[in-house]
């Protein structure tokens, strides 16, 4: 019975509850329940019956943790540095403050404007913020934070050398340090650089961070500073010299949310100067010491972003990572992608290139399979190696519908008309959508979602006319191709599907 991850923002009385169930279960001599402690706890002699503090145990075993005490101190942890963006309506987000006395709302208001929160970022909040500010300048001045948010190096050189003890005190609306306000900061003000080497020299913790929203992946000041996000959030103005100043004050280059917030662009700025500093050594980590087994290895992040890579064809980023040691055949972390290596996600994905590079990088070409190859080929829509294939085993077509029925997801992903024709000739379903395996959790969504939402009108159409069913919603949003096209603001593709009905 293998360990299980703990969910995000855990309860303690919820897993005291879990405990008490066990316990109960396990007395009345239920089968699962008699499992669990022969995995968890086999010394354990039930014949007389089980305490609470036994059915603790387990469940803390069963969460990869070594003893209910160990359990409890990381949800403590998780709740001491978990933080909560507010919800903010629209008639608060264009509120008028011209006239507002005051000051402290106005200084939490600017900060939430001005910051990323990972929540509710959109282009015209820093816009808002500097409105703020030419209507109250005085905000600017009103703490360090608000000081670290607007870049005022000499603001915040002159308060601290009054009085240093404030430099990592929590406050404004999410409770963070003056450096992730400013990290965080998207005023494009001020001279951050400056102002981020006046905190350090100061005493700040350069690897102040939270977890949003109880999630153990800690949003650190140099995930501020580099931005990114599956919002596309900006980076920094200064990201780079911010990450230095950082980095050299010893903030840990192995940042997980700063890795994962960055791999959706071809950009690769923020894993140049992470190498620089140390990305994939093995280093002292106060994130590692908190969150222990749930916060990734440093080696698991560097494969994890080969595994991406490789899969969504970043050739530029697979070969830096495989000359700095990264190791072809490398498992990573992620569920999304199972025990699948890079070089299986490059040709499935068609990325030929790329495989190259990983089989020449020492990748182990046995793991991949004619199933693999096929689907490869469809997406890259290579009709002769399609042919050559089915040549040798004429039944593969039929296997690799039952093994990757959602194979149509990922030919979608390229915008290739011909390539998805390709593959509704070998007998996919036009319909079937993403189910878990290659592509990830349950989200159900279809080839016709995934041409929506990039705005491939020509392969929108193709879909359509070879039977894809707009009406179709997809688990996560509950929302059709449309929709999904709308989200996008695809107009064009909007247009064009709105006028089936």
């Amino acid at each position: 019975m293998p360990t299980r991850p703990l969910p995000d923002n855990p309860s303690l009385e919820h897993l005291r509850n879990q405990a008490r169930s066990l316990q109960r279960r396990a007395q009345a001599g239920d089968a699962e329940a008699l499992a669990a402690f022969e995995e968890f706890d086999s010394r354990r002699d039930l014949t007389g019956g089980c305490s609470l503090s036994d059915a603790q145990l387990v469940v803390a075993r069963g969460y990869g943790f070594p003893s209910w005490q160990r359990l409890r101190a990381h949800v403590e942890v998780v709740a001491e540095y978990s933080y909560w963006p507010r919800p903010v309506d629209d008639a608060d987000a264009d509120a008028d403050f011209s006239n507002s006395q005051d000051l402290p709302a106005l200084a939490d208001r600017f900060l939430d404007l001005a910051c990323l929160n990972y929540t509710r970022d959109t282009p015209h909040r820093p816009v808002r913020a500097r409105e703020l500010l030419r209507a109250h300048p005085e905000v600017a001045a009103f703490s360090l934070h608000t000081m670290a948010a607007a870049g005022d190096a000499a603001g915040l050189r002159e308060a601290l050398e009054r009085d240093r003890s404030q430099v990592d005190q929590a406050g404004g609306p999410y409770g963070w340090p003056p450096l992730m306000y400013l990290a965080y900061s998207r005023l494009g003000a001020g001279e951050p650089v400056e102002a981020v080497e006046a905190l350090l020299a100061a005493g700040a913790d350069p690897n102040a961070g939270r977890l949003w929203q109880g999630m153990t992946s800690a949003f650190t000041a140099l995930t501020g500073a580099f931005g990114g996000g599956e919002q596309a959030q900006s980076p920094n103005r200064q990201a780079v010299a911010l990450a230095r100043a950082l980095l050299r004050a010893g903030a840990d280059p192995n940042d997980n949310q700063a890795l994962y917030n960055r791999q959706f662009t071809s950009a690769n700025d923020h894993l140049e100067v992470l190498f620089e500093f140390g990305l994939g050594k093995e280093l002292d980590s106060p994130w590692r010491r908190r969150l222990s087994h749930t916060y990734p290895s440093t080696t698991a992040m560097v494969e994890e972003q080969l595994r991406w890579a490789a899969d969504h064809g970043m050739t530029a980023r697979v070969r830096l990572l495989l000359d700095h040691g990264v190791a072809a055949d490398g498992r990573g972390y992620h569920p999304n992608y199972g025990d699948l290596t890079a070089l299986q996600l490059a040709t499935l994905a068609g990325e030929r290139e790329i495989a190259r590079m990983l089989v020449d990088a020492g990748a182990d070409r046995g793991r991949v399979d004619a199933v693999q190859e096929f689907v490869g080929a469809c997406v890259a829509g290579d009709r002769t190696g399609v042919e050559r294939l089915t040549a040798v085993n004429p039944g593969l077509p039929a296997h690799v519908r039952e093994r990757f029925p959602d194979a149509g997801v990922l030919v979608a992903r390229t915008g290739r008309v011909e390539a998805m024709r390709l593959l509704l000739e070998q007998g996919f379903d036009v319909n079937a959508g993403v189910r878990g395996g290659v592509l990830g959790p349950p989200l159900r969504r279809t080839a016709l979602h995934e041409a929506a939402l990039a705005g491939n009108l020509p392969l929108t159409r193709f879909l359509v006319e070879q039977g894809a069913d707009p009406e179709l919603r997809e688990a996560s949003f509950d929302a059709t191709p449309l929709g999904w096209a709308e989200h996008s603001g695809e107009e064009e593709t909007a247009a064009y599907l709105r006028g089936l009905g």
